[in-house]
């Protein structure tokens, strides 16, 4: 199994809102929602390091309670902006990272993902919904991607390779 890090930085003194009471049989609940919260994780880019991902996103989505809409919609966009970070950006070349960052601050959670590669321009990408294309087996990663998150932008790193920033207002 592939090892990467994983670390999870609280800011603004990692807030915790919620709700206190007790249940039925008297025991004291509580029930919180964490906001101020980010997640770093680095990953080979290896094929498994998808799954990793993945598993990293419903770890954030399940603290910070998405429902089940968002959680599944954020499983599939990492899901594809890291396939296409492994296979695209990087050519599946482990000794190039992957870089994956969720950043919550209880209004919206920020995804970014980063690879070493050339880049590219997403506009160019072809439409996976005209004709000639709705048979092939792939493309449809970027589709899937705009249609789950709200708001998607694809930048160049400074230093080199392409971030993919997907936010969903919570």
């Amino acid at each position: 199994m592939q090892a990467f890090s994983d670390r999870v930085l609280c800011s603004g003194g990692g807030q915790r809102h919620g709700l206190a009471g007790r249940l039925s049989d008297g025991r004291e609940r509580e029930s919180f929602i964490v906001a101020d919260e980010t997640t770093e994780i680095t990953l080979a880019s290896r094929i498994e390091s998808i799954a990793e991902a993945a598993t990293v996103a419903s770890q954030v989505a399940s603290r910070l309670r998405l429902n089940e809409e968002a959680a599944f919609g954020l499983d599939l966009a990492v899901r594809e902006a890291v396939t296409n970070a492994v296979l695209h950006g990087n050519r599946q070349d482990a000794s190039q990272p992957v870089e994956l960052a969720f950043t919550d601050d209880g209004t919206e959670l920020v995804v970014t993902v980063r690879d070493r590669g050339e880049g590219f321009n997403p506009e160019a990408v072809p439409d996976p919904t005209d004709a000639q294309n709705l048979l092939k087996a792939s493309g449809r990663g970027i589709l899937f991607i705009r249609t789950f998150m709200d708001t998607v932008e694809w930048s160049r790193h400074p230093e080199g390779g392409t971030i993919v920033r997907m936010t969903k207002k919570r």
